[in-house]
């Protein structure tokens, strides 16, 4: 049996490059639970009830996915979940190093739970919510960026 994985983020909104990861994870894993972290330390646009409403939406036809959100330690949650694995993505040698330094952390709070990396497609290498955020706000198309229930939620906060 194939293991489960977590895959984290924020997703404030979600995009077409996390979609990307979540859907590569299909043939690695027999189950990926996407979880939304409520981080004290940000200020998302969306509310949590938002993201996971755009998330479960997006991730409708894919049945091994399951979203949830989450709040403290990654690795606690991942053993509460019985996970095997953090996913985590790699859009750029700049994210590796923080990458890295969490995985080594998460490692030595947990050794049962490894972190795998995966590259997105090419087409959203550059590709991450801020950006999305900041073209939405100047008022650009972001229909090929989102997913369609992250572009109406953008949509309907640039035209309240």
């Amino acid at each position: 049996m194939k293991p489960h994985a977590i895959y984290p983020g924020t997703f404030d909104p979600v995009t077409n490059g996390h979609l990307d990861i979540i859907r590569r994870c299909a043939p690695l894993f027999n189950q990926v639970t996407v979880a939304v972290a409520v981080n004290p330390a940000k200020t998302p646009l969306f509310s949590i009830a938002d993201r996971l409403e755009m998330l479960r939406d997006a991730c409708a036809d894919l049945p091994f996915v399951r979203v949830t959100s989450f709040e403290g330690l990654l690795v606690r949650f991942a053993e509460s979940q019985g996970a095997q694995a953090i996913i985590r993505g790699l859009r750029a040698v700049s994210d590796f190093e923080y990458e890295l330094q969490m995985a080594l952390m998460n490692r030595r709070l947990s050794d049962r739970i490894e972190t795998v990396f995966l590259m997105p497609s090419q087409e959203y290498t550059y590709l991450s919510s801020s950006i999305v955020k900041g073209v939405a706000r100047a008022g650009g198309d972001v229909s090929e960026l989102v997913p369609p229930g992250a572009q109406k939620a953008l949509e309907a906060l640039a035209h309240p």
